[in-house]
């Protein structure tokens, strides 16, 4: 039947094998027998964890996009053949790490945010360079606005995502849209919210901001392709925020006047002026950025106002300062290139191999020797996996993790241990079960300490030192002078000629006063009245977002 309907993939879920994989493994051989070259994906190797929809669900996306993937890096590893490149072909995954082309070839669901994820972590690196070791990732391009936590330099892995919903959007961070995944992924909350987004009103007379967009192609209405519809980028444009005649460093001119049409059309709709309409569609993006944050931090016990807000991508630096007043964080930091971010982000990440095996057992029951004897286990096949990927067990270490949840209870938290052997300490129980409970009053604002704990899955995390790219210095400090222009800005529905300043200009210690707006390449930076951006030692855009003025 499989032969005759000419199937390109093959998905296969048994309802136990998380916990014996022998017949699953069984029917993936017989498969492979039968239809050689067709790639066959097996849950318990893909997603070895109980309940089965989301193992089912991990292991069909999976198969959905392997034969694709895999003529994609099949093509990239001739590319690089042909021009003589000797070196191995690295993958970024969405749990922040990267892995080998075999392995991203037979696992690509563990690609599905890797863009994204690579964007936290050159946030978090951003982090530890300028001694911030807390942080929010805010990376806003053309379509969506991704929004990721770092703590105390680590960013925030979760375990579960939707394609196509929003992380952390419902009980356990699965949200009612888009199709679960369970695997580690760096914890994203993603929205509709780019410069390409559409402003429309709804039956309700409410006025709306995507997640509908324009696209590249036609695009905003600003880019004279047969565009429209207003989007972001037009109403930024219409409130002089973004430079029509240098806009992708010169790479294209923009047609205010398509873009004041668009916005003026929406406007007609609620009886509002072009220019107050464009500064409105602007709020509702921000508004709905700002939730999104909310979702992140306020919504997991964590205070925004604790943490530096990272601007990155095309669009980001130029909404960030207005995003940080409404959450009350005080810094907004505008790295070098924010449009290409995510590349940094991928040169400063680590080989990694996540494993887990399910492992059902109250603490109180816990055989601390059989808990030891499989993490023990794990170390070793994940020094195995990074010897695999050319890494040195020198410069290799395994981390490892216990799923707790008080018994009964629907969902888990993942609790970090000090090492393989930790189990077989004395007090183990006691520091693991306090820790868990630690952890359920910071997520869910309470904790029974009485109550029983049970074990539910073993966690462990192979991870190989690539090496670093140490962030140049920019040479020289400066004298603070620098060649600006000025032109008409809207902002708090007053316009005032602002100061418009090439980021290329300024060296380090040079400050911008807001009203500005800072044009490079690959973003534009709006400094706001009352805002003050001042350049570092490494070319970053240090913005103090003050009060509106």
């Amino acid at each position: 039947l499989l032969r005759r309907e000419e199937v390109e993939s093959v998905a296969v879920c048994l309802l136990h094998s998380y916990v014996n994989p022998e017949h699953e493994q069984r029917v993936g051989a017989i498969l492979a027998e039968e239809l050689p070259g067709i790639p066959i994906s097996l849950s318990a190797e893909v997603a070895p964890e109980f309940r089965e929809y989301l193992r089912a669900s991990t292991t069909v996306i999976n198969a959905v996009i392997r034969p694709v993937v895999e003529r994609y890096l099949e093509r990239i590893e001739q590319r690089l053949a042909d021009a003589g490149v000797q070196a191995k072909l690295l993958v970024m995954q969405s749990s922040g790490g990267v892995f080998g082309s075999d392995a991203a070839a037979r696992k690509p669901v563990f690609m599905v945010e890797s863009g994204p994820a690579a964007g936290v972590i050159a946030s978090a690196h951003l982090g530890a360079t300028l001694g911030r070791p807390d942080m929010l990732s805010f990376d806003m391009g053309g379509t969506t606005a991704k929004v990721g936590l770092i703590q105390g330099g680590r960013p925030s892995v979760t375990k579960d995502y939707n394609v196509g919903g929003h992380a952390g959007a419902g009980i356990g961070g699965l949200s009612l849209s888009g199709y679960p995944v369970r695997t580690p992924v760096v914890d994203l909350v993603e929205i509709g919210a780019g410069g390409g987004s559409i402003a429309w009103v709804d039956s309700g007379g409410l006025l709306r901001v995507g997640p509908q967009s324009a696209g590249a192609d036609p695009g905003p209405a600003c880019y004279g392709r047969g565009g429209t519809q207003p989007t972001v980028t037009d109403a930024n444009l219409v409130l002089g925020r973004v430079d029509a005649g240098n806009f992708a460093g010169g790479q294209m001119t923009l047609d205010v006047d398509a873009a004041r049409d668009a916005i003026a059309a929406l406007g007609e709709e609620l009886g509002i002026a072009p220019v107050e309409m464009a500064e409105g569609i602007a709020d509702v993006a921000n508004a709905k950025m700002a939730q999104a944050i909310r979702t992140l931090t306020v919504e997991k016990g964590i205070e925004p106002r604790d943490f530096a807000l990272v601007a990155a991508g095309g669009a980001g630096p130029m909404h960030a300062v207005f995003l940080a007043r409404e959450l009350g964080i005080a810094e907004v930091l505008v790295p070098r290139y924010p449009g290409a971010f995510s590349a940094w982000g991928m040169l400063e990440t680590e080989v990694r191999k996540d494993a887990s095996r399910a492992y059902f057992t109250a603490l109180d029951d816990l055989d601390r020797e059989d808990l030891g004897a499989l993490l023990g286990e794990l170390e070793a096949d994940g020094f195995a996996g990074l010897a695999d990927e050319g890494i040195a067990g020198d410069t290799g270490r395994v981390e490892h993790a216990l799923d707790l949840r008080y018994i009964s209870q629907e969902y888990t938290l993942t609790i970090p241990l000090t090492g393989a052997g930790e189990p077989l300490e004395d007090g183990f129980l006691e520091a693991v079960s306090g820790r868990f409970h630690a952890a359920h009053r910071t997520r869910f604002g309470h904790a029974n300490p009485g109550a029983p704990v049970e074990i539910v899955t073993v966690r462990s995390t192979a991870l190989g030192d690539l090496g670093r790219a140490e962030p140049a210095s920019l040479d020289g400090a400066s004298d603070g002078a620098y060649a600006s222009e000025t032109r008409p800005v809207t902002f708090g529905r007053r316009t005032d000629d602002a100061a418009i300043v090439r980021r290329d200009d300024l060296g380090r210690g040079a400050v911008v006063d807001g009203p500005a707006v800072i044009t490079e390449q690959t973003a534009t930076t709006v400094v706001p009245p009352g805002a003050r951006a001042t350049v570092d030692q490494f070319g970053t855009l240090v913005v103090s977002v003050g009060e509106e003025a």
